[in-house]
């Protein structure tokens, strides 16, 4: 404990340096040119060394402005410490030169350590939210709060991952050889119907391990731009199968449940892919009952689930339950200006819509920036409503009634 509060004031005057800097977004198209024609590592050694640095702190200074009960969680705490020890470890080749003979090696295990140690930090997060809300509940207020913190704070955490992926895979060992034309972590030609129905398979069997039975696919492309082909995205295949997977996960245990008496004979599951001159757009729609117009906003919030919260220490994966899959999913598609949406009806079925830029020189990252702005937003206290409500009780209209 004591060397962690040293370390912190030691790192302190680093961590409000670099926070004065926003972060530089890239675009897909800036990261293919990159890897593909001109990759060299001095060269991304450079930007990386302080471009990391920025985004952790832009982070760690935000989170040190949610409410002290949450950050003295022990989940939350082991959060903060994995991220002092990423920071403190890329300081060290702050003034380290790229000449020298093994400082570009050491900086590739680093990056690749500091990844590894960032694994678990969504569940983790996670469990801390739950030991808060266990000792003291959410008021809407801290609720709002911790809901703009997490938005943020996930984004960064997916850009930090994005540049490692980048560098790790163009120049370490990491290469996957089933995908030898990927540039990095991003296809140039990715097709997104084997994408859907990759996470499709993988969902249908976490299912399966639930549920005696999973809804069939039904797959479907429209492609304006070129009607007789198939459609190819410029794009991330690991982000684009997270958030499929979530909704077909989503969508299949909706299935299932609502049709519990005929799991026999289980409605399919329909995805539609469509491209046209600006967005890409892909269409998940089920008959699993569908969602209540008052509890769509709910599903998008860290705090909500409609599954019963999991256990961390189980071994089988679970399918639901944390409240992060579809907040989380969202991100994603936001990371890159897209965006993913839910249309319900209730007693029908759900249709989840994810939007992402047809152009990759269109898709730049979209970063959290740790500023005034951000900063007011956790200083202000509850506003009151400024629109009617409907009362618990309906009010007794024969009080009113007039004289006569």
């Amino acid at each position: 404990m004591r060397l962690s509060v040293f370390l912190l004031k030691s790192a302190s005057p680093k961590i409000e340096y670099y926070s004065r800097f926003s972060p530089s977004p890239l675009s897909i198209k800036q990261f293919l040119e990159f890897g593909r024609d001109n990759a060299c590592e001095k060269t991304s050694y450079m930007f990386l060394r302080k471009e990391l640095p920025v985004r952790l702190a832009n982070t760690m200074r935000e989170v040190n402005l949610l409410p002290d009960r949450l950050l003295s969680q022990p989940s939350v705490k082991l959060v903060q410490k994995w991220y002092m020890q990423s920071f403190l470890e890329l300081l060290e080749y702050e003034n380290r030169s790229p000449d020298d003979p093994h400082a570009l090696n050491d900086f590739l295990e680093a990056l690749i350590e500091i990844r590894n140690r960032h694994n678990d930090v969504v569940p983790t997060m996670a469990q801390g939210l739950i030991e808060y809300k266990e000792k003291f509940g959410f008021d809407p207020f801290v609720s709002s709060n911790i809901q703009y913190f997490l938005d943020r704070f996930y984004t960064n955490r997916i850009s930090f991952r994005m540049l490692i992926n980048q560098h790790t895979l163009l120049f370490g060992n990491d290469t996957n050889p089933a995908h030898p034309k990927h540039i990095g972590s991003i296809d140039p030609a990715c097709s997104v119907a084997d994408v859907v129905t990759d996470a499709y398979e993988t969902a249908k069997m976490l299912c399966e391990q639930y549920y005696p039975a999973a809804p069939e696919l039904k797959i479907a492309e429209f492609n304006a731009k070129a009607p007789s082909k198939p459609i190819q995205a410029v794009y991330v295949p690991s982000h684009l199968f997270h958030m499929l997977f979530e909704l077909f996960k989503n969508a299949m245990r909706a299935t299932v449940e609502h049709h519990e008496e005929n799991k026999d004979d289980l409605p399919p599951i329909k995805a539609k892919v469509t491209l046209g001159k600006e967005d890409l757009s892909i269409k998940i729609s089920d008959k699993g009952g569908g969602v209540a117009l008052r509890k769509i906003d709910r599903l998008f919030n860290y705090t909500y689930s409609t599954a019963p919260t999991p256990s961390l220490d189980s071994k089988r994966v679970p399918l639901a339950g944390f409240g992060h899959g579809l907040p989380i999913s969202r991100l994603y598609a936001r990371y890159f200006q897209g965006d993913l949406k839910l249309y319900s009806m209730e007693g029908v079925g759900t249709d989840a819509v994810i939007y992402l830029k047809a152009l990759s020189s269109e898709s730049f990252e979209r970063l959290p920036v740790f500023n005034k702005s951000a900063w007011r937003h956790y200083q202000g206290g509850p506003e009151a409503d400024d629109w009617s409500n409907p009362s618990k009780e309906p009010r007794d209209a024969s009080k009113y009634k007039a004289k006569r």
